[in-house]
């Protein structure tokens, strides 16, 4: 075992291994981002364009259905770690994941190929959330493992940084690419870089996990022939075990993915499409605020060896709940404060009949395209049916009326809309000299923090939770399924509450509501599981 070596020694290993267990959720998080920033472009490449928002919608698609098979890689790789070894099945998910994703730069276009090349792209996806279901979870398992006593919150804690380092990195690059390629050669081969240069990584990985040490718990194990014959089934039948991974499921792991998303993900787009701010401006503080994660991870990891798990764990998921709807409103008051008083004091009534917006189906009538324009425009709004609607015209033939201020526009015209929103105050961007951005950056940290809060512990306390003979399973399927169907869809949840409820605030509830019950479910059943014996996994309330 690591902790019988002399310390240099001991240190040399423990360095390696986190190498090792590193690179592949830097690699996981790497492709995710690039994968997710090219769908517009997939759009084209890789369907038939008759209808280009069937195709978008197709390549949203097909991104989220990695996510959907994360659990079946997780339930399969999870029983493979616990049956015959983590270091065995750390090498088959990295070269899985890594040849997929090399690949998908290799793959014909529907010019060339026709629908194979959907088809194609639909397999290695596939593959790749396949792999990335045995490869996170797995990871803070084997760092866990070989953990220093007394130092696992600090040590584990650089696993939680690939996650915002694999975002910068893949961000940059797409971004050097498009200001290096004109807008035809980033759509005829530019897109093709990112993915290609993944063998890179994947080279790097594998060599690190090739020379890696197989974890020491698993080796005790072994020895001892105390191994679990089916993990999965066990996990599933040991009452202690089971509700342990539903604890993981909907407060650890729910938590540190809404807020991850919340704070990564969605506010990115609120502060470009609702508080208007330049793409570029939006882009840089949040990426700004995502470096001093970095910091705060370390902090908190290194502190949870202190004080212990719980303490940290049920302030994050606190703070976050307590914090995201001051934290938005803030964003808009100091980021527009013109759009903030407009949406206050201008009235935006929507009449309509059928105004069921759905971002998965192609809007069907006026006032569903209504509904998606002021979205679109961070305009607040409230929807009635179309028989309230007070007023002198004719009803109009599609039922359909926008009343904007003392303006009214009849069915769906956007032109007139937007002229509409202008002449009662709205502009169409943020007024650069009105824009506090130390304001925005302090409000961007104070998420950050949260996120922290959850992120420093996190790794050390996935591992902790469970018995030795079957943690990789235990970690591994609950954890993707939080992070496939809480976070995952944390983005598209949001907005589309947000459009329903005509408030670009009102879909924060998603995150706020389920941040609550983590937070209530932590407080009555979350353990400290700081000392905690990994070999046997004694568990001390």
């Amino acid at each position: 075992m690591a902790d019988s070596l002399s310390p240099p020694e001991s240190s040399r290993i423990q360095r390696k291994v986190a190498i090792a267990a590193c690179f592949g959720v830097f690699l996981e998080w790497y492709d995710f981002l690039t994968f997710a920033s090219l769908a517009t472009y997939f759009s084209t490449l890789f369907f038939p364009q008759d209808n280009p928002v069937a195709a978008l919608l197709a390549s949203l698609a097909t991104f989220g259905v990695g996510m959907l098979v994360r659990p079946l890689g997780a339930a399969l790789f999870g029983t493979m770690g616990d049956k015959y070894g983590r270091r065995p099945v750390f090498i088959a998910t990295i070269v899985l994941m890594g040849m997929a994703t090399f690949c998908v730069g290799l793959l014909p276009t529907y010019a060339q190929v026709g629908m194979l090349a959907p088809a194609l792209l639909l397999a290695l996806r596939l593959l790749q959330g396949f792999a990335v279901g045995g490869e996170i979870g797995g990871s803070a398992v084997y760092l866990t493992e070989h953990a220093p006593i007394g130092k696992r919150g600090f040590y584990t804690s650089v696993l939680q940084l690939m996650g915002p380092l694999g975002i910068l990195v893949s961000t940059f690059q797409i971004v050097l690419l498009q200001s290096l390629l004109s807008v035809d050669d980033f759509q005829a081969w530019g897109w093709r870089v990112p993915f290609l240069l993944s063998i890179l990584l994947l080279l790097i990985s594998l060599k690190s996990r090739v020379n890696m040490y197989e974890s020491p718990v698993f080796i005790h194990l072994r020895e001892k022939h105390a191994l679990a014959k089916a993990p999965l089934r066990e996990c599933l039948s040991n009452p202690h075990t089971l509700g342990r991974m539903a604890l993981l499921f909907f407060c650890i792991s729910a938590g540190g993915s809404l807020l991850f998303f919340s704070s990564q993900v969605y506010v990115n787009v609120y502060l470009k499409n609702v508080v208007r701010l330049d793409t570029q401006l939006a882009g840089t503080l949040v990426m700004l605020s995502t470096l001093l994660l970095f910091p705060l991870t370390i902090f908190f990891g290194w502190l949870s060896d202190r004080i212990g798990r719980r303490p940290l764990l049920l302030a994050g998921l606190l703070l976050g709940f307590l914090a995201i709807f001051p934290v938005f409103k803030g964003l808009m008051h100091y980021g527009n404060p013109a759009l903030e008083r407009f949406n206050r004091e201008v009235p935006v009534a929507l009449y309509g009949e059928a105004c069921s917006y759905d971002p998965f189906t192609k809007t069907s009538n006026d006032c569903e395209r209504n509904q998606e324009l002021l979205a679109r425009l961070g305009v607040s709004y409230t929807l009635f049916p179309a028989t309230n609607s007070a007023r002198n015209t004719e009803q109009p033939p599609n039922g359909t009326l926008l009343r904007i201020g003392n303006s009214e526009v009849i069915g769906f015209q956007p032109a007139a809309i937007t002229q509409a929103l202008k002449s009662e105050g709205w502009t169409e961007h943020a007024d650069a000299t009105q824009i506090n951005k130390t304001m925005i950056f302090l409000l961007l940290l104070i998420l950050l923090v949260a996120v922290g809060l959850i992120t420093g512990p996190q790794t050390a306390t996935l591992a902790e939770l469970f018995p030795a003979r079957t943690r990789y399973t235990a970690v591994a399927l609950p954890h993707n399924l939080s992070a496939g169907w809480i976070g995952g869809l944390s983005p598209f949840m949001i907005t589309l509450l947000s459009v329903k409820a005509g408030d670009p605030i009102s879909g924060l509830w998603y995150p706020v509501g389920l941040l609550t019950l983590a937070f209530v479910i932590g407080f009555l059943f979350l353990p400290e599981t700081r000392n905690v014996s990994l070999e046997d996994a004694n568990f001390v309330e």
